[in-house]
């Protein structure tokens, strides 16, 4: 199993960042996937999460109405668009397969 996060880096507040979430080694198709993150002197959180098919999603209340989550079973990605950055949302960004596997994680940093 291996989970690959890109499309992090830093960028201004209020602005957008869209991280991808390449999946390999099983059947991405058939979970649950989730976006976590950790910022610095914190424990890792759940951002948010998509069923297999992308019907239903769940956002952690700091993120909604600003990030939107989805997935590409095609292409076996998993896509975090973030809108509206605020510096609280400076973490390092995971990938999660119930799989029990993470990724390197992707660094997103705001500020001006």
């Amino acid at each position: 199993v291996q989970l690959v996060e890109s499309g992090g880096g830093l960028v201004q507040p209020g602005g957008s960042l869209r991280l991808s979430c390449a999946a390999s080694g099983f059947t991405f198709s058939s979970y649950v996937m989730s976006w976590y993150r950790q910022a610095p002197g914190k424990e890792r959180e759940l951002v948010a999460r998509i069923d297999n098919v992308g019907g239903d999603t769940y956002y952690a209340d700091s993120v909604k109405g600003r990030f939107t989550i989805s997935r590409d079973n095609a292409k076996n990605k998993m896509y975090l668009q973030m809108n509206s950055l605020e510096p609280e949302d400076t973490a390092i960004y995971y990938c999660f397969a119930p799989t029990g596997n993470w990724g390197q994680g992707t660094q997103v940093t705001v500020s001006s």
